[in-house]
């Protein structure tokens, strides 16, 4: 079997203040993309700086993860924004990270836009078309931009000539359509690591998923996600890249192999 590159990716710098979130140390060594929270949805100052330096240890690239202002509620709640308030919230916060790396030496690979964010911009055309803007501003045609793969927002940003990698979860069900499964919906979530594995390399071979209803639908990723606050997260990212690794997957960041815009 022929070998593909793939990056796997995972949420992580969530935690602030007292509060502790996801097993970042422990996650670290296997992925190769780091989205790092940046004070909004969670995060703080002095996280993102450790964050920072954690990955830079491991050779992981790192992302910015824009999420809203909304830290009671995680960023997965909808709330009532503009293109304009979307453009800021993305370039106040990745512009904080791009900070932290700058200082480190390093630079930022991509933006990742955080939880319902999402889906707001599945939902609008206009609020995509306004992270796609906000990217390509920071970062021209070099910034990536991370977008569900098969989604409406990826169609977009790609039409607005943005460097996108097309995004699938290892650790979420979908329906027919490649939106995820409600996280109100009794399996939407996969904590089961051999499940999430064998999604993830089903995804990178096949270039396939199937869906909560048992449905198979094509679907091209570049990069694979597990969320960090998952529960049993750090077992689920070592058995994923183990079995990436296994099936012949070139598992290395964005920045070494994807495409120019």
């Amino acid at each position: 079997m022929a070998s593909k590159f793939i990056d796997l990716n995972c949420d992580m710098g969530e935690s602030y203040g007292r509060w502790t979130l996801g097993a970042d140390a422990e996650i670290m060594p296997f992925i190769t993309s780091a989205n790092v929270a940046c004070g909004y949805h969670g995060g703080d100052p002095h996280v993102m700086r450790k964050t920072v330096e954690l990955a830079l240890q491991h050779n992981v690239a790192v992302g910015s993860h824009p999420g809203l202002p909304d830290l009671m509620g995680f960023g997965r709640r909808v709330m009532d924004v503009s293109p304009q308030e979307i453009k800021d919230y993305i370039c106040y916060q990745t512009g904080a990270l791009r900070e932290f790396l700058r200082t480190a030496g390093a630079e930022l690979q991509h933006v990742k836009p955080h939880g319902i964010l999402y889906n707001m911009m599945e939902k609008s055309e206009s609020l995509g078309e306004a992270a796609g803007e906000a990217v390509m501003a920071s970062g021209k045609t070099t910034l990536i931009l991370m977008a569900a793969a098969g989604s409406k927002y990826e169609r977009v940003c790609r039409k607005m000539g943005a460097r996108v990698a097309a995004e699938g979860f290892a650790d979420r069900a979908y329906n027919v359509d490649l939106t995820l499964v409600s996280r109100k919906i009794a399996g939407s979530l996969i904590t089961d690591p051999q499940k999430a594995a064998a999604q993830a390399v089903k995804m990178a071979i096949e270039g396939k998923v199937v869906t909560m209803d048992g449905v198979t639908v094509d679907m091209t990723v570049h990069t694979i996600c597990c969320h960090g606050d998952t529960p049993g997260a750090e077992r689920i990212v070592r058995t994923v890249r183990e079995a990436l690794d296994k099936a012949g997957c070139q598992v290395k960041s964005l920045r070494d192999w994807l495409p120019a815009a």
